[in-house]
């Protein structure tokens, strides 16, 4: 590779810690020398014992006055439970606090966190005429007029953002697969993925998403040692075993029920544990190779710390021929 094309995020996970932890590990990301973070947008947690879900849209005014560079988005925000019109308001907003380094994220949803609302919860296919519709409602509503609108999903009536920034932030949308990668591309400035499939990065190219951005979520357990480091994960985040299923269950119990079927081996082949740094290169260069020029890690557990002060000094210098210069 001869010109540096990566970026590299930090993951601010709603569902492990309070608000002002998430803001600190923002301002401390960003002096390791992250470029960006994203940050989840949850009710509920995936299972009790990971204990918080702050509000996003609060975290996120905290962060952008606490930071100066770093660049943050929603990974990712469902236009359901927060109406359309609300998400294009509380985005417009976050963007005038941290002009040129907001990123709305935008997903289908789950139903852990969409069901409280007492609706039908949707299938896929509804959910991506959801997104489709909700995405032309802020894109029309960010231009600054007054929106009407009466869709098979959506109403707007009478509405205007009056706070708008001078540039609308970019919105990337959330694939797993072929389908919701075409829409992404399609509607999308940005695509969010959680594995290194190529050929999610191929449909969004295919669909309009040639040159646009490509972000690639990577959990990690970082400690002393691989054995500490899988207790941590099959602890906190035994939801990276659960795979597709879990945008379908309802409520943490759920997640619980199923994590009691899971082993350490099962969570730990879902999240990269140890604190050997050439094993975090090589999992970083699998997306790369896949096509994504922006990767973010999630340090599962307490030890948020211990993690950047280990990308600090021991993975960030390996990625320096990797990494696009800062700005």
């Amino acid at each position: 590779m001869t010109t540096p094309r990566l970026r590299l995020g930090f993951s601010l996970s709603s569902e492990e810690h309070p608000a002002p932890a998430l803001v600190e590990q923002a301002v401390r990301a960003e002096q390791a020398g992250f470029q960006f973070a994203l940050i989840s947008d949850h009710f509920h947690p995936w299972i009790d014992a990971q204990g918080e879900s702050p509000f996003v849209w609060t975290v996120l005014g905290a962060i952008a006055a606490r930071t100066e560079r770093l660049e943050v988005g929603t990974a990712v925000t469902c236009p359901r439970r927060l109406h359309p019109a609300l998400v294009a308001q509380a985005a417009a907003t976050t963007a005038t606090l941290m002009p040129g380094r907001f990123l709305l994220g935008l997903g289908t949803g789950e139903n852990l966190n969409e069901h409280i609302l007492g609706e039908r919860w949707p299938t896929i296919g509804e959910r991506r005429e959801m997104l489709d519709e909700a995405v032309g409602v802020i894109r029309d509503l960010w231009k600054g007029g007054r929106v009407n609108h009466r869709g098979r999903w959506v109403t707007v009536e009478d509405a205007r953002v009056y706070s708008l920034p001078q540039t609308p932030p970019p919105i990337a949308l959330a694939a797993a697969g072929r389908r919701s990668a075409e829409l992404a591309g399609h509607l999308g400035d940005a695509l969010i993925a959680v594995k290194p499939d190529a050929s999610v990065v191929e449909a969004f190219e295919e669909h309009g998403g040639t040159g646009k951005p490509r972000y690639g979520q990577i959990h990690v357990c970082w400690a002393a040692s691989d054995a500490a480091a899988r207790r941590t994960a099959y602890e906190w985040w035994p939801n990276a075993a659960i795979g597709s299923l879990g945008s379908e269950m309802r409520l943490p119990r759920d997640f619980e029920e199923v994590a009691l079927m899971l082993s350490e081996d099962d969570v730990a082949a879902g999240v990269l544990c140890g604190p050997d740094p050439e094993r975090f290169v090589e999992r970083i260069n699998d997306y790369v190779a896949a096509g994504f020029d922006h990767v973010y890690l999630h340090q599962v557990g307490p030890e948020q710390d211990g993690f950047v002060d280990f990308a600090r000094r021991e993975l960030i210098p390996r990625l320096e021929g990797l990494m696009t210069p800062a700005a």
